[in-house]
């Protein structure tokens, strides 16, 4: 397995061999299912509000992905600074890294592959810049079918597409992803049963784990199922590491975070925006209150 990342992935000599580096380091650490077991691991803030704030603007269809073939410096530092931070774990500027997105900017297929492994290449780099003694990992995002919209679908669900049809549109970056080899697959913020249904049959067999984090508001999907039923889907995936809810607001986080881990006895990721909301029109999240201090 090892040998077969290392010949399909390699490029050039200088590539071969940060792969192969990267590939035995990680199995020779602490996994990060055996982190999320032992007890707390601490995720990286949002992508975006760290490259808005150094000056990048964000407001391209492919988001934080544009920067992955115009300023990939640029992902790679934003990565450095969470994990100086104190971040253990950086998802990937992945999230709306499509093959079909890419194309609609003019990306070829193998370029648009690349760019992909780029992204989990890229805050490895960071992790050995950060020079830290304690383990840190890479999660690699998988953004649902309505980030490649980009039309705010992707907080709604209900694409009008079956389960197969979402399968299929998923695995082929799944397996580009996984051929990467990050530490786990972050399946988020997934807005509907239905979908979720179509990610946990894509990574099958892929040799990656997973974790599935949906968005949610008032004790339901954001497509208006029951968490209960939503988080039963994965109880049984061995795929699946942890599941929980992502970029939704804080005060929805508690009651779907214990939801989670009762119906599935996993453990449980959480990591909820300030509870603003997306404005697809404006391209732009509109201001809400600010959370309780204790929060």
């Amino acid at each position: 397995m090892l040998g077969d990342l290392f010949m399909y992935w390699t490029q050039s000599a200088g590539v071969r061999r940060r792969i192969w580096t990267t590939v035995v380091r990680m199995t020779s650490t602490l996994t990060l299912a055996e982190a999320l077991a032992a007890g707390t691991v601490v995720l990286d803030g949002g992508m975006s509000n760290q490259l808005e704030s150094a000056g990048h603007d964000l407001s391209d269809e492919l988001w934080s992905a544009r920067l992955l073939a115009q300023q990939p410096e640029a992902i790679t530092e934003a990565h450095l600074a969470y994990f100086r931070a104190g971040a253990d774990v950086a998802i990937t500027a992945s999230y709306q890294a499509t093959f079909e997105g890419f194309a609609k900017h003019g990306i070829d297929h193998d370029r648009a592959a690349e760019l992909m492994a780029l992204s989990v290449e890229s805050a490895r780099d960071a992790a050995r810049l950060a020079r830290v003694s304690r383990p840190l990992w890479v999660a690699a995002s998988a953004g649902p079918y309505g980030a490649m919209l980009a039309d705010g679908s992707e907080y709604r669900g209900r694409y009008g597409l079956t389960v197969d049809e979402l399968e299929r549109f998923h695995r082929p970056r799944l397996e580009v992803l996984a051929a990467a080899r990050p530490d786990v697959l972050a399946l988020e913020t997934v807005p509907d049963a239905d979908e979720a249904t179509a990610l946990l049959r894509a990574v099958r067999g892929l040799g990656v784990p997973a974790w599935l984090t949906y968005s949610v508001a008032g004790g339901r999907t954001r497509a208006g199922q029951p968490l209960e039923e939503a988080f039963a889907l994965a109880a049984d995936a061995d795929e699946v590491i942890a599941v929980g809810v992502n970029c939704c607001a804080p005060e929805d986080a508690d009651t779907a975070a214990a939801i989670a881990a009762r119906v599935t006895g996993k453990p449980v990721v959480v990591y909820p925006n300030s509870g603003e909301t997306w404005d697809a029109d404006a391209r732009a999240w509109t201001a809400a209150p600010p959370s309780p201090p204790t929060r």
